[in-house]
Formats: structure tokens, C-alpha cells, sequence
């Protein structure tokens, strides 16, 4: 069993490894805590985009082409990213936004520091607490470290994360190299 641990963001999160047990698995799914990536609460978030279109009549903010996300050394990348905020609270363009939930598609890039993550497809609700990355090929690696399935699901306040296989084997790669040595 994988033993990671995982901390919670308030606009972003994202599961990847950070301590790995060297322990087989060779199930259709795999549980476990993880680690956050996440963008800090205190710093300036930074989007860049080929277009943004602000619709305050639906509560929903649109990036499209090459979108790019940056906070601290958290950044995030994908094709689009829909941003739904709730109705009366605030808008994108005041900068004062209740974020409901964010959406982003087409080759999703996540990356903090030794980090990363890759999927089609990623949804943070952030009513709910949860993260889902979706895709044909889902990869989080830390170094030489891999998981690979097709969807990842973490609920964001207890850290629990789950990697599915969608017909296949979750597919975990561990260098030995890696692990932190133990304190006696």
C-alpha cells in the first residue's frame, strides 16, 4: 500500500506522490493519501490565454488556447479552462469571484517543483472538496516514481485519493533511489 499524505488547497488542487512504500500493486484501483500540489492562498495568481471571454450572466469565466496558470511554483496548463463562480459572488473581471467549480481540457499539465501530473482532462469542485483528473492515460510522477491510470479522484479536505484503471491495471513504477532513509 502506498503511504502519502496530502494537504489541502483552497482554489487548486492536484495529487501526486511525494514518500513511496515499495510494496506491489497490482489492482484494477489503488487508495491511498496523497500529497497536494496546490497554489498558495497568499500569492498572486497569474492566467495567461489566446482569448478570455467573460459571460457574468452565466457566472462562468472561458481561457482558451494555450492557457497557463501560475501561482508560487505551481503551474497549471491545458487548452481551455472554464472557471464557474457562484451567482452573487463577486465576478472575474473585480477579481472577487466565489469559485464554484473550474474545468480544465485538452492535454492538462500540472507541475510544483519535483511534481507532475498529466491527463485530457481535469474538474476541481470546490463546493464539494474534490479533484478529478480523467483521461486515456493519466501519469503523477515525482522523479523516477510513476502511477499511471485513467482517472484519478481525490477528495481535497481528507487527502483520500483513488486511481482507477478503467478496464486495464493501475500501472505504479518506484526506483528504490527514492525513498527518504528511516531515522532511528
Amino acid at each position: 500500500m502506498l503511504a502519502l499524505s496530502y494537504a489541502p488547497a483552497r482554489l487548486f488542487a492536484l495529487c501526486t506522490l511525494l514518500a513511496l512504500a515499495a510494496a506491489p500493486v497490482a489492482a484494477q484501483t489503488t487508495s491511498s493519501n496523497m500529497k497536494g500540489l496546490k497554489l498558495s492562498n497568499d500569492q498572486p495568481i497569474q492566467i495567461e490565454s489566446d482569448k478570455l471571454e467573460i459571460k457574468d450572466s452565466e457566472s462562468k469565466a472561458i481561457f482558451t488556447g494555450n492557457v497557463k496558470v501560475v501561482q508560487g511554483t505551481t503551474t497549471l496548463q491545458g487548452g481551455t479552462m472554464t472557471v464557474f463562480y457562484k451567482s452573487g459572488g463577486g465576478s472575474i473581471s473585480s477579481g472577487d469571484a466565489d469559485i464554484d467549480r473550474i474545468e480544465v481540457n485538452d492535454k492538462v499539465f500540472l507541475s510544483s517543483g519535483t511534481q507532475q501530473a498529466t491527463a485530457d482532462k481535469g474538474n476541481f469542485d470546490m463546493t464539494r472538496q474534490t479533484f478529478v483528473l480523467e483521461g486515456k492515460r493519466v501519469v503523477l510522477s515525482e522523479g523516477k516514481n510513476v502511477f499511471v491510470g485513467c482517472r484519478l479522484n481525490v477528495q481535497m479536505d481528507s487527502g483520500e485519493a483513488q486511481l482507477e484503471s478503467c478496464g486495464g491495471r493501475v500501472q505504479i513504477q518506484l526506483d528504490p533511489q527514492s525513498r527518504k532513509p528511516q531515522q532511528n
